[in-house]
């Protein structure tokens, strides 16, 4: 009999402890207690385990009449009174954050379509002198303005603003060496005014097509540029000369270009 008894009071407790891992309810203490479990370890459970009890004044009054000590009361209103100690509910999953293009791994440069990197063709530049003695420089980098034209009224690249375009610059080369140019239709072609190799000895007009622009360092060699609203027109991404060999000799060379469309 009393091994029987036993067994049923450890069957309670097992369920009881189960029932706690998520909170202990009025309910759960009046079962423990009915069970025949003792006073002191009815509150070691309430202290140790989160709760979740109802202690209105008419909660109370039901928990007495169920045989329930007052100091078993006292310690669920005393537990409910610092919170209930009941572990707080997971987090809500964070919405997925849009996926970032992948980077690049090529020398080039790139125009963001969808959520992707997508190549921006180079076109062929022809360098004329500009009509200022050039200079030789260090290194015989031939330093002046020059006027760059290249064929066809407007760039296949058609893009809408805002403009996100990514640079992967060869070994060496900083971002701050392209220059963000404004090309003007000419017949045929496009052309624009510069600077090559240098700043000395050159004309006013040179930097008239000349465009600021911020860019962003995302990874080693590779620049972001984002383009907000430039107005509509045809533009380029002319590389130095030192990243383009052919270009270094002032006749021949190859500039990003891309048509902005509003």
């Amino acid at each position: 009999m009393r091994r029987a008894l036993a067994l049923s009071v450890v069957a309670v407790v097992l369920a009881a402890i189960a029932y706690a891992q998520t909170a202990l309810t009025n309910d759960a203490i009046i079962k423990m207690v009915k069970a025949g479990l003792g006073e002191d370890i009815v509150l070691s459970t309430v202290k140790a385990q989160p709760g979740n009890f109802a202690t209105g004044v008419d909660d109370m009054i039901a928990l007495k009449s169920a045989g329930i000590s007052d100091k078993i009361i006292g310690a669920m209103v005393e537990k409910m009174a610092s919170g209930g100690g009941a572990a707080a509910p997971a987090p809500a999953a964070a919405p997925a954050a849009a996926a970032a293009p992948a980077l690049v791994n090529e020398v080039g440069v790139y125009f963001k379509k969808g959520d992707a990197w997508a190549d921006l063709p180079p076109e062929v530049v022809n360098f004329k002198t500009g009509g200022v003695l050039k200079t030789i420089g260090t290194a015989g980098i031939v330093k002046g303005d020059i006027n760059g034209h290249v064929n066809g009224d407007h760039s296949n690249t058609q893009l809408k603003t805002p403009v996100d375009i990514l640079v992967y610059t060869q070994e060496g080369v900083a971002i701050t060496e392209y220059q963000l140019l404004r090309l003007h239709e000419s017949k045929d072609a496009r052309e624009f005014r510069t600077v090559t190799g240098g700043v000395m000895h050159v004309s006013g007009g040179a930097t008239r097509d000349l465009l600021p622009f911020e860019s962003k360092k995302l990874a080693p060699r590779t620049y972001e540029i984002v383009l907000p609203n430039i107005g509509g027109g045809d533009y380029g991404l002319l590389p130095p000369a030192s990243s383009d060999a052919t270009s270094s000799s002032g006749r021949i060379g190859k500039i990003y270009s891309f048509r902005i469309i509003e």
